[in-house]
């Protein structure tokens, strides 16, 4: 089997894996991901935490003690989570020392419930920086027009962050923006900006979803022959962007006081069409400086027959932006499609919590001790 992944290492893209379950800590799984297969992050979200809770496997004693102390279901819920967190951030602090605090990352959101507020935003992504207490954590905050502020406040204060359910090029840049804000902000405070770490999550495969739906109705062969385009385009231009704003002035100071990049990370890169190869989203965008954060058969489909052939973005903007310009000129918005994608994520998480919620307070309620 040829090392797609090394390669793909090699290339300047770090491997983080989509997922996390307390099986695959005990199991001994993750660190052998670390130690086989180049991963060098994790990255987690409601549902991957919806899914391994529900599933149960690991934590019934755990759950078991939380109901002995009558906690609410939220405090449950989240002593469940950090645990995980920690432990994973515990695997992970080798790779995590080895790069200077580069890598060896594991990110945990803040409540979904909030993204449209920022003050409680800000709130919960220092009790869970607090409660996990790892270096080698990132707080996940989403890209909404509420989480924006939160971004630069909580970066402001010194905590590393993952800014999440990034869709268009225009949110994009007011991330960047607000990390740049929030590194001003721990300049100013006196802190040491070497130690601020920042990922932006781009989502990807989301974005050929929407738009492949859209184009598939119209129906036409132009709009045929666009399907399976989007989601790279925008992708590699939000590469662009970045490379824009991190050889600016503005950034040329910051980087002088010790500050780090905030690397492009490439989220929901699993590929929904089966008609798709499986590694597209991984074999396309391929570019220094970057993150690929992957689901687990993802991962193994990119070790088995990945085709790593170098940078495959740098030199695709101009194409990149004909591919959208094209799509645009069909009459499908792309302002209205990554509203909508920002709004599904948004619910989505939601959704999630919510049903672990529900799941959550049904394990506490079985596992009580009766009185006595």
């Amino acid at each position: 089997m040829t090392d797609a992944l090394k390669r793909l290492s090699d290339e300047g893209v770090a491997i983080w894996l989509d997922d996390l379950s307390r099986k695959r800590i005990t199991s001994g799984n993750l660190a052998e991901l670390i130690d086989q297969q180049h991963v060098v992050g994790v990255t987690t979200n409601p549902s991957i935490f919806q899914k391994a809770i529900s599933a149960g496997d690991g934590y019934e004693q755990q759950v078991a003690d939380l109901a002995a102390r009558k906690v609410t279901v939220e405090e449950a819920i989240r002593m469940i989570t950090t645990a995980d967190v920690r432990d994973a951030a515990d695997i992970l602090r080798p790779v995590f020392d080895s790069t200077g605090g580069q890598d060896g990352r594991v990110s945990i959101e803040v409540d979904p419930r909030l993204a449209h507020h920022t003050v409680p935003t800000i709130a919960e992504a220092k009790q869970l920086a607090w409660l996990v207490d790892r270096p080698n954590t990132l707080i996940k905050i989403p890209a909404t027009k509420a989480g924006l502020p939160a971004i630069t406040e909580v970066i402001g204060l010194g905590i590393s962050v993952n800014v999440t359910l990034i869709f268009s090029l225009e949110r994009y840049r007011e991330v960047m923006d607000a990390y740049l804000a929030g590194l001003e902000k721990a300049k100013a405070a006196g802190l040491d900006l070497s130690l601020i770490r920042s990922v932006a999550s781009f989502f990807v495969s989301r974005v050929d979803t929407e738009i492949d739906q859209r184009l598939e109705k119209l129906g036409t062969d132009e709009a045929k022959a666009l399907k399976g385009k989007a989601a790279l385009a925008n992708a590699r231009l939000a590469y662009q962007a970045y490379e824009e704003v991190f050889s600016s002035d503005r950034w040329a100071a910051l980087d002088k006081a010790g500050a780090n990049k905030q690397r492009p990370l490439w989220a929901s890169t699993g590929v929904k069409d089966p008609a798709y190869k499986d590694t597209l989203y991984v074999d396309d965008l391929v570019a220094p400086g970057t993150v690929n954060t992957m689901p687990e058969a993802t991962l193994e489909a990119t070790a088995d027959h990945g085709q790593i052939t170098g940078d495959t973005v740098r030199a695709t903007y101009d194409a990149a932006k004909a591919d959208l310009a094209a799509i645009g000129k069909l009459g499908i918005s792309y302002d209205d499609v990554v509203q909508v994608l920002e709004d599904e994520g948004v619910e989505k998480f939601e959704a999630s919590w919510n049903d672990l919620l529900k799941s959550t307070e049904a394990e506490l309620e079985r596992l009580a001790p009766s009185e006595g």
